[in-house]
C-alpha cells in the first residue's frame, strides 16, 4: 500500500459521489470511529452556505466515518479541498477492533465551547443540504443508526440547494429521528 493512503471522512466526503469529484481513485476501505473526538461545526463555507464540520479532541466522545483508500497522488486534491483544515494522522478503530492509521482533516478554527449539536447557535449551524449529504453518506456507509440519529438531530440553518446534482441526490434524505430496531 506504499502508493496508497487511508483517509478518514466524517463530513461530506462520506458520500461516494462527493469524494470522487476530486479524488477518482477513492475506494471504500471500511468504516470506523475516531475515539476521544467529537463532531462539531464552526465557521462559514461559501460552498455549503453554512458551518462546515470539524472534529474536536474530547475524551469520551467518538466520531464515525468512512475509511477511504486513495492514491498518494490524490493527497494534493484533498489538501486543496480541505482549505482551512490541518491534516492529522489518527488511529481509526473498526467494528472488529482493528486499528488503521488514517489521514483526517480538522479545521484550524476550533469551537471555544462544547454545545450539543441539536442546540447549535445560528453561526455554527450547517446548511440543510450539507447535513443531508453527511446523513446520506452515513446511511450509505451503514454507520450505526445511533450515530446517524445523532446526525439527524443537528440543528441546521435551513439552506437547501436542491437544484445542484448533489442536491438532487440527497433531496429525499430524511432528517427525522428513526428508532433503532430491537434485535
Amino acid at each position: 500500500m506504499s502508493n496508497k493512503v487511508l483517509y478518514f471522512a466524517y463530513g461530506s466526503n462520506l458520500l461516494t459521489s462527493r469524494i470522487r469529484i476530486n479524488n477518482p481513485s477513492a475506494m471504500l476501505y471500511g468504516i470506523g470511529r475516531l475515539e476521544d473526538y467529537r463532531l462539531d461545526f464552526i465557521g462559514w463555507s461559501n460552498l455549503w452556505n453554512g458551518a462546515p464540520a470539524t472534529i474536536v479532541e474530547t475524551p469520551g466522545f467518538h466520531v464515525w466515518g468512512a475509511i477511504w483508500e486513495l492514491d498518494v497522488a490524490d493527497i494534493k486534491n484533498l489538501d486543496q479541498q480541505e482549505t482551512g483544515y490541518n491534516a492529522l494522522q489518527v488511529d481509526i478503530v473498526t467494528h472488529s477492533g482493528a486499528k488503521y492509521n488514517c489521514r483526517v482533516y480538522q479545521q484550524i478554527k476550533v469551537p471555544d465551547a462544547y454545545v450539543k449539536l441539536r442546540k447549535l447557535p445560528n453561526p455554527r449551524r450547517p446548511s440543510e443540504i450539507y447535513l443531508k449529504i453527511i446523513v446520506k453518506g452515513a446511511l450509505d456507509r451503514e454507520i450505526p443508526i445511533e450515530y446517524i440519529n445523532m446526525l439527524r438531530k443537528v440543528r441546521h440553518n435551513g439552506f437547501m440547494d436542491a437544484y445542484s446534482d448533489i442536491g438532487q441526490e440527497v433531496s429525499g434524505t430524511n432528517l427525522s429521528y428513526k428508532a433503532p430496531k430491537i434485535q
